[in-house]
């Protein structure tokens, strides 16, 4: 979480007197919805520009609008490379029944 502060994706963190964070309501609220985009394969980076969409404008339409190109086109990597994997099943199996097959002959 330190972390995310440098990076200032967690600001307005207050401090007890002995240097203890104090997370409140909006923090954990924003280090929920970070832990989620990073769940849907968004980048610190990619989250840090949200952030600076936000604050530039203080627009939450803007940023909804960024978040959604994003995630259309993190959408369209993951189909992609789901078609990709899929593909590679198909070799797979089709290199195992070529086996499959020679180990038949040599018996």
């Amino acid at each position: 979480m330190r972390y995310y502060e440098e990076l200032a994706l967690l600001p307005g963190v207050r401090r007890r007197a002995g240097g203890r964070r104090v997370y409140g309501d909006e923090q954990l609220e924003r280090l929920r919805f970070i832990q989620r985009l990073k769940t849907f394969g968004l980048s610190l980076a990619e989250i840090r520009e949200l952030n600076a969409v936000y604050a530039i404008g203080g627009s939450t339409h803007a940023m909804l609008h960024r978040l959604d190109e994003l995630l259309a086109r993190h959408l369209q990597e993951l189909d992609d490379r789901i078609r990709e994997l899929s593909d590679l099943r198909d070799e797979i199996g089709k290199y195992r029944d070529h086996i499959a097959s020679r180990i038949e002959e040599g018996q």
